[in-house]
Formats: structure tokens, sequence, C-alpha cells
């Protein structure tokens, strides 16, 4: 029988999302499988979950974790808004390109509200011209705001751009949600405090990304409000997230958080971003679609050297973006040898 040899594919560069787990994270799972543990979320790694995030965010906060960020996104959503409100977002935002309705359908059918902004960015001035409705029974109200940090195009909001943005939330009486997929390569990018980024600079709720960034699967939503959390408890049960099993959910997200591993991972991707970017740029022909604030790179690079990468094996795509350019990213494992061989082909 003659066998078909099928062609390697290379994901690397293709997503954070495509990389295993980090060793602390590992072994923090096969720790947390030794012994018997009272289930959702009554065990001690859960219950530990508060002061530690607290410790680090400066402040005293609520934390409940969860396995996937569209479910973090969703329900920490439908905490702000009712069925009958607004979320205002980047049209590039994954919220509203990437979750397959979920926000619309955890809140009951809020309405996302599209803005332009800039390099994926929401602008202050444009936020505060389009909220309009409050009191009008004819239309949805204006309850939420939603940015995402690093955003959809990789650039990071700087701390005045997020305090302008909710500044003009809290003016009028909305709260604002942070998308936090890539929170720590944001961080390091910015070179802030955790407590900085949200509560100091006005977030009221933070979807804490840890997935793609050293993670199997964890995630956690964090409320800077007590007030806000209302009926998360009962929501995330009704939705099929409170998982019996937390220990190990929680466990993932104790050792992330643990002996800066988080930022260290960030720190790596990041580096390994910048190089990759740079490396890029050195040929002619190729040009960034937007900066490279961390880990993700957009470039606008010519249809034979993409060819060139797909028959090599790699996943490189240039339809998805509406910039026309192919995302690279980078992760806590990219080794410099890869972005070498990758970049290898180009020369070739």
């Amino acid at each position: 029988m003659t066998q078909i040899k099928t062609k390697r594919e290379r994901v690397k560069f293709a997503s954070d999302n495509v990389t295993g787990a980090c060793p602390e994270v590992l072994n923090a799972l096969l720790k947390a499988n030794e012994d018997d543990k009272t289930p959702y979320g009554n065990d001690d790694l859960s219950k530990n979950l508060q002061n530690k995030f607290s410790e680090i965010f400066e402040k005293e906060v609520i934390v409940f974790p969860t396995a996937s960020g569209t479910a973090a996104n969703a329900l920490a959503l439908s905490t702000m808004t009712p069925s009958f409100g607004n979320i205002y977002c980047h049209r590039l935002s994954h919220i509203n390109v990437d979750e397959c309705g979920a926000p619309e359908f955890y809140t009951g059918g809020a309405k996302l509200v599209n803005l332009d902004g800039n390099n994926g960015k929401i602008i202050a001035e444009e936020l505060d011209s389009n909220i309009s409705g409050k009191g009008v029974v004819h239309h949805t109200q204006p309850s939420s705001v939603s940015i995402t940090q690093l955003c959809e195009t990789g650039v990071a909001y700087n701390l005045d751009e997020i305090k302008k943005i909710s500044e003009i939330a809290h003016k009028h009486d909305l709260n604002i949600h942070m998308d936090g997929a890539r929170f720590a390569n944001a961080l390091v990018s910015l070179n802030c405090s955790p407590a900085e980024m949200t509560w100091k600079s006005g977030i009221d709720v933070l979807s804490f990304g840890a997935t793609k960034n050293g993670c199997l699967a964890a995630e956690a939503i964090i409320f800077f409000k007590p007030e806000l959390v209302g009926n998360l408890a009962f929501l995330m049960k009704r939705a099929g997230h409170l998982l019996s099993k937390m220990r190990f959910v929680s466990a993932q997200l104790d050792a992330y958080i643990s002996d800066e591993v988080w930022l260290k991972n960030a720190k790596h991707a990041n580096s390994m971003g910048k190089k990759l970017s740079q490396g890029l740029l050195k040929h002619k022909n190729i040009e960034l679609a937007y900066p490279t604030d961390a880990n993700e790179v957009f470039v606008k690079i010519p249809k034979n050297i993409i060819d060139q990468f797909n028959s090599q094996g790699y996943k490189i795509n240039d339809e998805e973006w509406e910039c026309k350019a192919v995302r690279l990213v980078t992760a806590w494992n990219t080794d410099s040898s890869d972005i070498e061989s990758f970049l290898n082909i180009i020369k070739s």
C-alpha cells in the first residue's frame, strides 16, 4: 500500500492559541490532581484567588474563574447591560467579530454599537458623540463600554486613553469593561502596574486572560466594583460555566500569577514580537500595517512571499484582516531560531 506523504503544517506565528501550557501551570495541575477537593469553586485554591488577585491589583476584588475568554466577556457584560441596553465597542473588537453573538445571547439581546476609532482603538470623542437615546423608550439604552487590551490590531491603549474613555463612560453613567485576552502583554508593553491599567484608570470589570500566555484553559472575571457582581453566580451556573472541578482552572490561574510567571511569559512573547517585526522590516516591499506594541505583528507582504510561506507549510492568511495584512503572533515559548527560520524563507 502506497503511503501518501502529507505536507508538514507549521502553525508557529498563526496565533498564541497554538501553544501548550508552560511548565509552571502543568506542574500546578498535577499537584491539584493529587487529592480530593471540594467541588464548584469551594476548594482552597479557588478561594485563595480572591486574595492573590487583590494583592496584584492593590484593591479588594471579586474573582470568578472561567474556562474561556468568550464566556468571560459575555458574562461580564451581562452583569452591566440589560437586554434593552447598548454596549459601545470598536467594530473590530472580539466581542463584535469573533464571539458568535455570545454577548447578545448572555445579556438577553443587548445591542452592540460599533465605533470606527483609530488603529483598532476607540476614541473618547467619538464615543461621547455616539452615546444617545437615554430615557427614550423607543431606543435601546446606553449601558456599557467595552475596550480590548491589547486591541485587535495588536496596539495597546495607553493610560491616558483608557482614562479619557472611562471618564466619558462614567459621565454618561455607563460601566466600562476591559477585554484583557492579552492583558499581560499590554501590561509589560506599557510598563505600568495592573492597578494603573485598570481601576485606577476607571475600569469597572476586567476579563483577565491567561490561556494565550501559558495556561491550558483559564480566564477570570475580575470585579473592581462589588455592586456590579449582581447575579453572576447564577448566570454562570445557567451558562454551564460553574465547573464541578473548578480547582483545575484555579490551579492554572494560581500558578500563572505566582512568582511573576505571567509577566515573564509576556516579556518573552513581546521581545520575540519586536524581533520578528524588526526582522521583517529589513526586507523591501514589507511594511507594518500597525505599530508592534507587543506580541502581534501586522505586516503587508507581497503575494509571492505569502505563497512561498504557504508552500513551506506555514498558515499565512491575508484575507482575514481588512487592512489586507498578515497577522503573525509570538508567544511565551517562541524561540529565536523559530524567527530566524521564518525570516530565512524570505531571504531564499
